[in-house]
């Protein structure tokens, strides 16, 4: 490996270029996956019997999850949730590609709202693992690109000070992603996710 490769790739790391670019990636992946899943939706509305493209078989099928209760927790498609709230982040990382700094309220705000959806995005993920005992291809797509998005808003958060955290906490979180700490959490995290997955569906899926 070249002397001084790493130290390059820990910079580009901590730069707004990856930053914003991981952000936006992240998003337009998860506004693609809403998308599709609220044609599902309406295709489910109009025959719950519909054959999804991503009905593979009986364990990874869009068709049964999206016909769960869980699917439509708040009296329509969770999918449009996501049609709400990507275009913001996409927004957001667009904006601050260009040069654009919001306000720490802003920032802050979008942190609430976003950590709101991560955790909706993975009680989502366990109910679908655990009681409906089913997959949806989709879902696990906007599951990861929902946990990318959080790392890197939260990166940039915690770098910026935008999070109004005490003196000692900020600083301990500061250190903690200036380490790149957080990208080694968020690694061991996904391969996590990935390891349950593959263990229990395994069978069916290779």
């Amino acid at each position: 490996m070249p002397e001084g490769f790493l130290p390059w790739l820990r910079g580009l790391r901590q730069s707004d270029r990856w930053i914003y670019s991981t952000m936006l990636v992240s998003a337009l992946l998860s506004l693609t996956a809403s998308f599709v899943l609220s044609v599902d939706a309406i295709i489910l509305a109009a025959d719950p019997h519909a054959a999804l493209a991503c009905n593979l078989n009986a364990v990874i099928s869009c068709g049964t999850v999206g016909a769960s209760w869980q699917a439509s927790l708040f009296g329509f498609p969770n999918a449009f949730l996501g049609l709400i709230a990507e275009p913001v982040v996409i927004t957001i990382a667009v904006a601050s590609l260009g040069g654009v700094r919001f306000p720490r309220w802003f920032m802050l705000s979008a942190q609430v709202v976003y950590t709101l959806g991560l955790l909706f995005a993975y009680w989502l993920f366990f109910q679908a693992y655990f009681v409906i005992g089913a997959l949806c291809p989709w879902c696990l797509l906007i599951t990861l690109s929902t946990t990318l998005v959080f790392t890197s808003l939260t990166h940039v958060n915690i770098r910026d000070g935008n999070l109004y955290l005490p003196q000692g906490a900020g600083r301990l979180a500061s250190g903690f992603v200036r380490a790149d700490l957080d990208a080694l959490l968020v690694a061991v995290w996904l391969l996590g996710i990935a390891a349950m997955v593959i263990t229990k569906y395994a069978t069916v899926m290779f």
